[in-house]
């Protein structure tokens, strides 16, 4: 059979072919994507004509087509469906991939080109007066990533660092597999039922079916990626509390083969090394340079001022739970007793309001439902279609007018050959330079019921769909002519701003009147708990801002150390807790929400140094949905505004001009320190 990566899908919208793809075909496509790609930028290097834009960077942005399809297909799969086949290659592919990138960004005869056509544009130079916009963009783009990657340095700088780009990208893939195998491997098994009292029948049913999947007696409870887990909310037995606690906390930090603390410590050592040989003091200081944010000072500036208002937020938190405990709360008891304080002083039980919350409804009703309403687009669910497992749906995206947007994959349900979180992903990015639509993937944690059964989410699950199809939206709106700025391809800091805004619609009375239906007896959502949720929104914020920032300090006191000070560092939870110390977020009953030893996001997940990002960008979120309730909320006219000059941007243009266009103005703070009970 001919290996289906080597040419263009014929399938719709250029959808992989997953129903031809087999393990045999990666490593080949790996390969030969990247032979290909070399092959590429070598006709363009051997030009010996006056670099101009039109001469190089159309031929760039073409290369390495192969590769492109290849990686889209098999990272997603490693994440969301992986196997001993994928782990095995991921850890020998990775270093060649580094390899191959820095053979790209360090060419000097590239970069020379690239440099040449910069200056043409920086000197007004009449080489460069047609070009548009975001063709100028591109060129900046391009000069800056091979700048910062190291383009300038000498060649024996260069072979210490194609040396090190390639020990991390072993380092961080390693990292992830440790993950996953220790978060299967800490699963916390439960005998009885009644060690479960308090969920509900769908969770007591997904355990059940944890269990059973693995050949396992009673029920098993999966952990998350995050330290907490939202079944802490609402079981009784403060032992099983306990359990699911202290095996969340301890993935990657056991004296076992999944141990991550010398792969962590290694990253950091070797981030920080090949900061000072690109001229950085530390690695911090490298990635910031390429993001809205410009410095790691401008990062601590605003994490120092938010941190100690949190803290003292989360000191009151703890007084009034433990006031109705009658004891110290723990951090496996917090958001047990979060919810009875909350139904107290509120009246409100989020876990009760599982029955509102049926995962087909949310989808098509609430989350299709919020898309349609402002954007005007359509979906249809294509069941001829074939994707990478058997969970996955797909849905066809088409405008008001007919036309079609794209392609929509949802991969909804937890399994154990699938990481911690939830993410999106472009398997296709839509280009108009290379005739290409676009294909998106969203994949949640949600566990699975057994056969026949409802899928009821938790309030959380609910807000975390909103929030990633609102990646899927940027993914689906962005229309640029050149790839290397499509869809999310945005800075950090910024990539989390469309998400966050999406997260609005939930609870937005329109829509949530659509979705929020009891599945048994039909009955809505009453208005008066919704009243209620909503004057309970700053509840809890002390922990939920306290627990973040813990995290987002954390990932950045690792990355703030210059090479020397890294090299001192030998004990991980040591150096983890000197770091919440100084930042008054060591309360042991406020875990950071992501402990080093399993923060995939700064070690394994392209967020090193720039964890920051959600609450940066929620800055700006924060004021476009006041815009929104200023402006007429859930209409045509806002949506449009909306996806035309923010969403459908894509990476075409720096995106804080593209926010002061939709905004009038740079964002202001104050609706965020509002939102998260910051104004004291």
């Amino acid at each position: 059979m001919t290996n289906p990566f080597l040419a263009p899908s014929t399938l719709p919208y250029q959808l992989p072919p997953f129903a031809d793809i087999r393990d045999e075909h990666y490593e080949e496509a790996f390969e030969a994507g990247m032979a290909e790609q070399l092959a590429e930028i070598g006709a363009i290097t051997r030009k010996r004509d006056v670099p101009m834009f039109h001469n190089t960077f159309p031929a760039l942005e073409s290369s390495g087509q192969t590769l492109r399809r290849v990686e889209a297909v098999f990272f997603n799969k490693s994440s969301a469906d992986s196997t001993d086949f994928t782990n095995e290659l991921e850890e020998r592919i990775a270093p060649k991939l580094a390899a191959h990138a820095d053979a790209i960004l360090l060419d000097a005869m590239l970069y020379a080109r690239v440099r040449t056509v910069h200056e043409q544009i920086a000197t007004g130079d009449p080489a460069a007066a047609e070009l548009t916009d975001e063709e100028r963009y591109l060129v900046h783009r391009w000069y800056t990533e091979m700048t910062l990657a190291g383009a300038a340095l000498d060649e024996e700088q260069k072979e210490r660092l194609r040396d090190l780009n390639q020990r991390l990208a072993t380092l961080t893939t390693r990292f992830e597999k440790n993950l996953l195998a220790d978060t299967n491997d800490l699963a916390v098994p439960v005998a009885t039922a009644e060690e479960l009292a308090g969920l509900g029948g769908g969770e007591l049913s997904a355990a059940r079916e944890a269990a059973a999947s693995r050949d396992l007696p009673g029920y098993l409870v999966t952990l998350v990626l995050p330290t907490g887990h939202p079944w802490l909310a609402d079981l009784e037995d403060a032992e099983v509390r306990e359990r699911i606690m202290a095996a969340s906390r301890a993935r990657g930090s056991r004296d076992n083969e999944h141990d991550n603390r010398a792969v962590l410590l290694e990253i950091v050592r070797l981030r920080a090394e090949r900061a000072e040989l690109l001229g950085f003091p530390t690695h911090a200081a490298v990635v910031t340079a390429d993001e809205t944010a410009g410095t790691p000072e401008a990062v601590a500036g605003m994490l120092d001022k938010l941190a100690p208002i949190a803290a003292k937020n989360a000191r009151a938190e703890q007084a009034a739970l433990e006031e109705l405990a009658g004891r110290p709360v723990t951090a496996a008891d917090w958001a047990y007793y979060t919810e009875r304080v909350r139904a107290q002083q509120f009246d409100v039980d989020t876990a009760a309001l599982r029955p509102w919350f049926e995962a087909e409804r949310v989808l098509k009703l609430g989350v299709f439902g919020a898309a349609h309403a402002l954007y005007g687009i359509t979906f249809t669910e294509r069941t001829d279609l074939v994707a990478y497992h058997p969970d996955v749906r797909i849905f066809e995206v088409h405008d008001d007018d007919g036309s079609p947007v794209g392609l929509y994959l949802l991969d909804l349900y937890t399994r154990d050959s699938k990481r911690g979180g939830a993410w999106m992903n472009s398997l296709v990015l839509q280009n108009t330079l290379l005739g290409q639509p676009a294909v998106v993937v969203n994949n949640l944690n949600v566990p699975k019921p057994a056969a026949g059964e409802p899928t009821l989410l938790t309030f959380d699950e609910v807000s975390t769909f909103f929030h990633e199809f609102g990646h899927a939206l940027h993914g689906l709106f962005a229309r640029v002519t050149y790839p290397k700025l499509g869809g999310t391809n945005v800075f950090r800091d910024f990539v989390e701003f469309p998400s966050q805004v999406n997260e609005m619609w939930m609870l937005w009375p329109e829509i949530l009147e659509k979705y929020a239906v009891h599945y048994e007896t039909g009955e809505p959502i009453d208005p008066e708990v919704v009243a209620r949720i909503r004057a309970s929104e700053t509840f809890n914020e002390g922990f939920a801002t306290s627990e973040y920032l813990a995290a987002a300090l954390l990932d950045q006191a690792w990355h703030t150390l210059s090479a020397e000070e890294a090299a001192a560092v030998t004990d991980v939870a040591a150096f983890e807790a000197a770091a919440l110390a100084r930042v008054g977020l060591d309360n042991p009953a406020v875990p950071t929400r992501y402990s080093s030893t399993y923060f995939a996001h700064t070690f394994s997940g392209g967020y090193d140094a720039g964890y920051y990002s959600y609450i940066w960008s929620e800055v700006l979120d924060a004021d476009t949905v006041e815009w929104f309730k200023e402006n007429g909320g859930l209409t045509r006219e806002n949506g449009q505004r909306f996806r035309d000059l923010l969403l459908g941007v894509g990476g075409a243009k720096d995106p804080l001009q593209a926010y002061r266009e939709f905004r009038g103005r740079d964002a202001v703070i104050e609706p965020l320190l509002a939102r998260r009970g910051l104004t004291g």
